[in-house]
């Protein structure tokens, strides 16, 4: 298949960072797209569309963790938008259009408009004159999208809803799509950087507020349980090899959010307790075992879904494809009200459920522990060198 590549950059506005050279900015590299009809490369490197067809100019390459520039321009009652790993969209539209108020395009361009909820609108109205450039600043860190469009702030972290399948979460990876609705449009200096796992934990965990380090980054002060089958290594509390069992901070929890970075080794098994009452196996006699699980390891090809990585064991199964590669930290933050839990893994939440209404348990096996209103928080070993670091939790 043909390609198209803009490899010409140039500068659009001053809303977003450029290279004093005219290149794009450190980090950045250009769209690589995929030939199609209506869509032509013109000159200073301006990509338009011609207004006929209904195909979208799709990305060559898939994507997961990225920041994303882009300029762009449309004419009168025009409508368009970017699609995030082939799922629509940052909206972009005329918002003085009188036949699209029904529609909400009198608050701007830049919201997720097929959101249901957090994020559908944009913030504020931030357009240029229609006929004029303008320019976003897009960041996607696992689900939760960032967007600024002419320098202000439109959408703040809301998780892009799945819209093609609703019932999981959207893609880990998947290609940038610039939309057309059968109007003439206009982009250029489109652009990409992948985030790497240090910047996406800093942009996720950005709000510290109430949180504070379950461990000391040292040694087991404050710590029980299996303490002689763990060990300290590069900063890190990891379950020694050959060993197992329970380690638990000597904190109850009722109500909380746990944040925690981990790292598996390939067909790594661990977990995480979740008001363990101290004594017993936490999958059962605590309200649950969350799997921390290299479930990309052949050697579970065959598992049951409710042992996947971040599920509640034999209870109730978590999506997925959102983990990084194996030896790589992955950041995992879980939310306990009541008897409902939350896991969010690197930006994407790949379990909510409520554990009250579980009443099908794998291989029939009764979790009595599940209705605990409290307990003790900790890591379950089952032999594997895990890797936990920068424990932090707030109650809630």
């Amino acid at each position: 298949m043909r390609r198209v590549c803009l490899s010409l950059w140039f500068c659009a506005c001053a809303s977003v960072p450029r290279a004093p050279d005219g290149n794009p900015p450190a980090g950045f590299t250009p769209v690589a797209f995929e030939a199609s009809p209506h869509w032509k490369l013109e000159a200073g490197g301006v990509i338009a569309h011609d207004g006929q067809g209904k195909k979208n100019f799709v990305s060559v390459s898939d994507h997961g963790d990225i920041e994303l520039l882009a300029d762009w321009k449309i004419g009168p009652a025009a409508d368009s938008g970017i699609y995030l790993r082939g799922t629509p969209q940052i909206q972009i539209w005329d918002p003085d259009n009188p036949e699209q108020k029904k529609h909400g395009n009198d608050k701007g361009s830049g919201g997720l408009w097929n959101n249901k909820d957090a994020g559908k609108w944009p913030a504020v109205r931030a357009d240029r004159a229609i006929g004029e450039w303008n320019s976003f600043r897009v960041k996607m860190i696992g689900a939760r999208v960032w967007i600024w469009l002419n320098g202000q702030a439109v959408v703040v972290g809301a998780p892009l809803d799945p819209y093609k399948d609703k019932t999981r979460p959207i893609p880990a990876r998947g290609r940038i799509e610039l939309q057309t609705h059968d109007h003439p449009l206009w982009f250029r200096n489109v652009v990409v950087r992948e985030i790497a796992h240090e910047e996406a934990v800093k942009t996720l965990a950005a709000d510290e507020q109430g949180f504070e380090p379950l461990w000391n980054g040292k040694d087991f002060t404050g710590w029980a349980g299996a303490v002689e089958n763990y060990e300290i290594a590069d900063g890190a509390i990891r379950c020694a090899a050959g060993k197992g069992g329970v380690l638990y901070a000597k904190q109850e929890f009722s109500d909380f959010v746990a944040r925690v970075e981990f790292k598996l080794p390939p067909g790594g098994n661990n977990g995480m307790a979740i008001r363990y009452p101290g004594q017993g196996d936490t999958a059962y006699v605590g309200m649950t075992e969350l799997q921390v699980l290299d479930d990309t390891s052949p050697k579970y090809a065959t598992m049951d879904p409710r042992q996947a990585h971040g599920s509640a064991y034999g209870m109730a199964a978590a999506h997925r494809g959102y983990l990084r590669p194996v030896g790589e930290w992955n950041y995992q933050e879980v939310t306990v009200r009541g008897s409902a839990i939350k896991v969010e893994l690197n930006g994407t939440v790949i379990l909510d459920a409520d554990l009250s209404g579980v009443t099908d348990f794998m291989a029939s096996k009764p979790h009595p522990g599940k209705d605990r209103t409290s307990g003790y928080f900790g890591f379950a070993g089952h032999s594997d060198p895990v890797a936990f670091r920068n424990v932090r939790v707030k109650k809630l």
